[in-house]
C-alpha cells in the first residue's frame, strides 16, 4: 500500500493539471516495472554474495584413450598389448574460494576399450574388453592472468580407479584346427586402486557459465587411462 501511494503521488507530480488518468496509470506501471527490475538485481547480487566458496557444478564429454601395458592388467595370462579410444563422460562439482586456488570432485568414465586377439601363453585369447572409471579428488591451481574471462589451470589429486577387464580364452589347438568344437572360457579381472591423477585445462567464462577444454590422466602401472574433455560448468 505504501508503494502504491508513493507511485501515485510521484506520477501525480509529473502529470500536471492537463494529464489524464490513462497517462497516470502508464506512469505508475513503468515505475513499478523499474522497482521490480531493481529488486531482481538486488536478489541476484545477494545470491552471488552468499556463494563465498565459489561453488559450481558441471558435466562434460570427450574422447578417452585406454591402453594395456604388456598384459599387466591381467594375471591370468592375457599378454596382448593394445591402445583403443572410446567416448568418455564426466560429472563434477567444485569450489573456488580464492582466485588462484580451488578444489574439485568428479566422476570420470573413460569408456570401453577392445584388445587385440592372438596366441598368448599357449592359448588363443580374444574378445578382450577394458572399462576404466574413477572418482577423483583434485586440488586446482589457476594462473593469475589479467584476463577476467579466461582461466588457465592445472589439477593434481588422487583417484579411486576401477577397471573391469574380461576376455575369452581357448587352447591354441582349438583355434587352428578346422571344425574343432572347443568351449572357450571367460576370464574376468576387476580391480580397484588409489592412483595419482593430474590434468591441465583452459576455460572461457560468461556470466555464471564457463566452457572448458581439459586433458586428464590417471597414472597406473597397468596402463594409464587419459581423456580429452569438453565441459560446461555453472557457478551458483
Amino acid at each position: 500500500m505504501v508503494t502504491s501511494r508513493y507511485l501515485a503521488r510521484e506520477c501525480g507530480k509529473s502529470r500536471g493539471p492537463a494529464s489524464n488518468a490513462t497517462a497516470g496509470r502508464e506512469c505508475e506501471a513503468g515505475a513499478a516495472r523499474g522497482l521490480i527490475a531493481a529488486a531482481a538485481l538486488i536478489v541476484s547480487t545477494g545470491a552471488r554474495a552468499d556463494n563465498l566458496l565459489g561453488l559450481y557444478v558441471g558435466a562434460g564429454v570427450g574422447a578417452g584413450q585406454l591402453s594395456n601395458d604388456n598384459g599387466r592388467y591381467d594375471p591370468f595370462g592375457y599378454s596382448g598389448g593394445f591402445s583403443d579410444h572410446d567416448a568418455a563422460w564426466k560429472v563434477l562439482a567444485g569450489i573456488r574460494p580464492l582466485p588462484i586456488v580451488g578444489a574439485e570432485v568428479e566422476y570420470l568414465d573413460f569408456g570401453n576399450g577392445s584388445g587385440s586377439r592372438g596366441f598368448y601363453n599357449g592359448n588363443y585369447d580374444y574378445g578382450f574388453s577394458e572399462h576404466p572409471k574413477a572418482t577423483i579428488l583434485y586440488g586446482v591451481g589457476y594462473l593469475p592472468l589479467p584476463l577476467p574471462i579466461l582461466d588457465v589451470y592445472g589439477k593434481l589429486g588422487v583417484a579411486r580407479l576401477q577397471t573391469d577387464n574380461s576376455y575369452y580364452s581357448a587352447t591354441a589347438a582349438c583355434a587352428v584346427t578346422p571344425g574343432a568344437n572347443c568351449a572357450a572360457s571367460e576370464a574376468r579381472f576387476d580391480q580397484q586402486n588409489n592412483r595419482l591423477a593430474y590434468g591441465v585445462g583452459v576455460q572461457a567464462k560468461y556470466q555464471d557459465f564457463a566452457l572448458r577444454g581439459e586433458y586428464e590422466r590417471i597414472s597406473s602401472s597397468f596402463g594409464d587411462p587419459d581423456a580429452l574433455m569438453v565441459s560446461l560448468t555453472w557457478t551458483f
